[in-house]
């Protein structure tokens, strides 16, 4: 018997709604899309979604290479949207050192629409407002690039995350199923 994954779809019109600026704690800093950081986003969203419900859903999102593979089709992609996709690093002035710990990636399916794809905060940097800033600076992205209806999906179980959608403006407006491997 196969076993399946509510997921939702959510959009927002950006023609409709105002996006604030992101705001980082201190400490973070955004890194823009750059071809030589795709090694880094792909190792991120595998530390994101290794233990999640999603690697479950996309098998993808199993592995450290299959990250690499997915980080790949979305960088290479015509609809990609390099101004809606982000790096996120914690400066450890302590250690002199920076640590990844965010992703997100951005596609444009059809004309004035864009998709956010695999929104993700390692587990140890999780709780601080960083998915927000994530999903404000893709939005803010959009926006820049003459993208105005932008949609994501996400697991209905997770609800945090589909509270932090919804608190950016969001609307439910599709359930989906997948089959959960």
């Amino acid at each position: 018997m196969a076993l399946f994954c509510r997921r939702l779809r959510l959009e927002i019109d950006l023609s409709r709604c105002g996006i604030a600026e992101p705001n980082l704690p201190a400490g973070y800093r955004w890194v823009e899309w750059s071809p030589e950081l795709l090694d880094r986003h792909a190792a991120v969203k595998f530390r994101c979604f290794e233990t999640e419900q999603d690697g479950q859903v996309f098998p993808s999102l199993r592995s450290a290479e299959g990250c690499r593979r997915l980080m790949e089709y979305i960088a290479t992609h015509t609809q990609f949207v390099p101004n809606a996709t982000w790096l996120l690093v914690r400066e450890d002035a302590a250690q002199a050192n920076v640590v990844d710990c965010g992703t997100i990636q951005g596609l444009a399916p059809i004309p004035d629409s864009g998709a956010i794809q695999n929104v993700g905060i390692v587990p140890e940097h999780r709780g601080l407002g960083l998915g927000r800033a994530l999903v404000q600076a893709a939005l803010c992205g959009f926006r820049a690039s003459g993208l105005t209806h932008i949609s994501l999906e996400v697991t209905a179980a997770n609800l945090p995350a589909v509270r932090l959608y919804q608190s950016l403006g969001f609307l439910v407006t599709k359930t989906l199923y997948r089959s959960v491997e």
